[in-house]
Parts: C-alpha cells; sequence; structure tokens
C-alpha cells in the first residue's frame, strides 16, 4: 500500500452556490468556499499549514486566497496547472504533505467562474492543432465525441443508454438544491436537443458553471471521525487525447489508472459502495464502470436500461449539479462517508487519456 494511505483525512467541505452568473470574483468564491471548509472542519485560517488549488490560468493564486483569509504564516502552497485530472491526485498532494510531516492541516480549493468569466473551453491553435482542426477536432468535444461515437459502436450502446446515464444523473440531482438541473428529462426530449457533435447532444455535455468548492485535508490523528484518502493515483497513455499515436481512441483515463489504482489499494470494485465518477460526457459513465470493473461490458446496457447506476454521482454530478472542475464530486464522496451509508468511495478525475482516481474510506 501507499504509505501515506489512511494517515490523511478530508475533515471539512465548503461550497459556494453554483451559478451561470456569479456576478463575483474568483478570489471572492474561492474566500467563501475555504471559510466554509475550514468552519466545517473546526479550525481557523491561522491553523492552516499547506494550501493547494489547481486552475488553467482561470482562478486566483493560491497566495491571494491565504491573504483574504488574513493568513499570517503560509508554508507549503503550490498553483497546480491543470484542470479536472487533478481532481482526484490533489488528495495524493495533500495527503502525501502530510505523512511527510510538512503539513497537518491543508487547504484545498477550486474556484471558477467558467459560464460568465473566462471559458476553459476554446479553441487551441497550436502546432498539433493545424493537423486536427481541419478534420473538425475544434476544440474538446469533438474530440470526445469521436471517441464517443467508436465506443458507442464497440459496445452496442446506443443513445438510449447515454439518455438513461443523463436521466438517472437528472433524478439524482433533483433532492440536491445546490443542483442547476433538477427536472426530469424524458426520452423524447433528451432526443429531441440539439446535437453539439455527435452523438453528444446539448445535455450529454457537463455545464459550464461559476462557484468554488474547498476541503480541508488534516493529518487524520486530529480528525478521528473524517473519512481517510486510502489510495492515489494519476497516469495514463496514448488514447483519445493523442489520438495519432493510439491504438484504441476509446482509451480514456480510466483505461490506465483503474489496474493502478486496485494494485496499490489492496481493494477490488466490490468494495466500492458509492462511485463519483468525473461525468464530463455522458459516455463517460460506462467507460469508467468498465474500466474499474464495476460493470462488465456485456452486462452495461442493461445496468444502464435499469437505473442500476444510482449510486454513481447521487448529488447529479457534473452533468446535473454543476461543474467546479470535478473537486465538488470529492465533496460529494466525502458527504456519503459521513453519511454512513457506504464504506468506501471512488473519486476520478479526467483529461482526456491521462487523469486520476482516489479511493476514499469511512473512519473505523
Amino acid at each position: 500500500m501507499q504509505g501515506f494511505a489512511g494517515r490523511a483525512a478530508v475533515a471539512g467541505v465548503g461550497m459556494t452556490a453554483l451559478t451561470r452568473a456569479s456576478g463575483r470574483t474568483e478570489l471572492e468564491l474561492a474566500v467563501e468556499a475555504s471559510r466554509a471548509a475550514l468552519a466545517d472542519a473546526g479550525i481557523v485560517p491561522a491553523d492552516v499549514d499547506a494550501v493547494l488549488s489547481y486552475h488553467m490560468n482561470d482562478s486566483v493564486p493560491v497566495v491571494r486566497v491565504a491573504r483574504a483569509l488574513r493568513m499570517e504564516r503560509i508554508g507549503w502552497h503550490n498553483d497546480i496547472s491543470g484542470g479536472g485530472t487533478q481532481a482526484a491526485s490533489i488528495l495524493g498532494d495533500a495527503a502525501m504533505l502530510i505523512s511527510s510531516g510538512i503539513a497537518r492541516n491543508i487547504l484545498v480549493y477550486r474556484a471558477l467562474n467558467g459560464r460568465s468569466g473566462k471559458r476553459m473551453n476554446t479553441v487551441s491553435t497550436g502546432p498539433q492543432e493545424r493537423f486536427t482542426i481541419p478534420y473538425g477536432m475544434a476544440g474538446p468535444v469533438p474530440m470526445f465525441a469521436l471517441a464517443a461515437q467508436r465506443y458507442l459502436h464497440d459496445t452496442g450502446l446506443t443513445e438510449e443508454h447515454l439518455h438513461a446515464v443523463v436521466a438517472q444523473s437528472r433524478e439524482n440531482a433533483a433532492a440536491n438544491p445546490r443542483a442547476l438541473r433538477r427536472e426530469p428529462l424524458p426520452l423524447g426530449e433528451y432526443l429531441a436537443r440539439p446535437y453539439v457533435c455527435t452523438p453528444l447532444r446539448t445535455v450529454d455535455c457537463c455545464q459550464e458553471t461559476d462557484g468554488a468548492c474547498a476541503l480541508v485535508v488534516r493529518d487524520a490523528r486530529h480528525a478521528p471521525e473524517a473519512p481517510r484518502i486510502h489510495a492515489v493515483v494519476r497516469g495514463g497513455g496514448p488514447g483519445c487525447s493523442a489520438m495519432d499515436r493510439a491504438p484504441d481512441v476509446t482509451a480514456v483515463f480510466s483505461a490506465y489508472v483503474a489496474p493502478m489504482l486496485w494494485e496499490v489499494a489492496r481493494l477490488s470494485p466490490r468494495d466500492v459502495g458509492v462511485a463519483l465518477l468525473y461525468d464530463a460526457y455522458s459516455w463517460l459513465v460506462p467507460r469508467q464502470l468498465e474500466d474499474f470493473g464495476l460493470v462488465a461490458r456485456e452486462d452495461l446496457g442493461a445496468y444502464l436500461l435499469g437505473r442500476g447506476h444510482r449510486s454513481v454521482n447521487p448529488h447529479g454530478g457534473l452533468l446535473s449539479e454543476g461543474y467546479v472542475h470535478g473537486l465538488n464530486n470529492v465533496a460529494q464522496a466525502v458527504r456519503e462517508l459521513r453519511g454512513g451509508a457506504h464504506e468506501t468511495a471512488l473519486v476520478t478525475g479526467f483529461g482526456g487519456s491521462y487523469g486520476s482516481a482516489a479511493l476514499l474510506r469511512r473512519a473505523a
């Protein structure tokens, strides 16, 4: 097992309201979520000795947040470059700081005005894109739509199964007051929604959202009842974000990190009680269910249509609650374990053919 297993705990969670137009700065959002997480953990800003965040030049640096929280001293701090790939692995960064003795109380946050402010979903014009844009690969949606089309072909899944994923996320979100999309989505209404890029309709894509989420990770000895960070992995390979070199364009991050996770965790898919999967696009749910061994490929269709995935993103996920680059899914994993209904939660982070995954476990 990893050296930090069980030595760090997520003791606090905090979120702002999720909106499509916050009318506030990223700093204001980050501070609100951070204060809520600190209060939830029962500590004050002066107790924090490390601050971590991740962003894509669309947020506020950790030193500014520390200053706004009136932290007179700051220890280890880092602005990590990246998006959804960091949602799970930033737990590993925090756990390693604690297990090494560098920090005891770590604030982690993600803040963005993803809808009203700077949008990350824009067309890149770098050297690689000169080869892909002429073929319609202008931005992430067309790229992942191509991978989705092949995945549906290979598995025999159809638009009816994609609808089942989205409809279930809406049903899960119905009781979540934070969720932006809580209304039911019948099949006919789903089929009437316009395509962004086939086979992905507008509702198959996660939302662009304004908001912030924060966590407090503590030395488990000082948070005996908080969910433990049990295992974290990060990695990838030549999949759908490197299509020119990929033997399988459908191979997202989970194809590579799932075997790594089970190897270091000394657990199995049967131990997972609730899965918080990075659902940037609807087809990623069955792909991850398959890769992490939660559902066999031949059983995916029946599982989805039978709504067996109620325990996947019970808050609605990125498709229905909102999009805080996946950190809101981690916060929900903590809530689920606190509730006592589950022993182990799986959380994932996505960035194409590379990403991260973590297992959180309820305190003994």
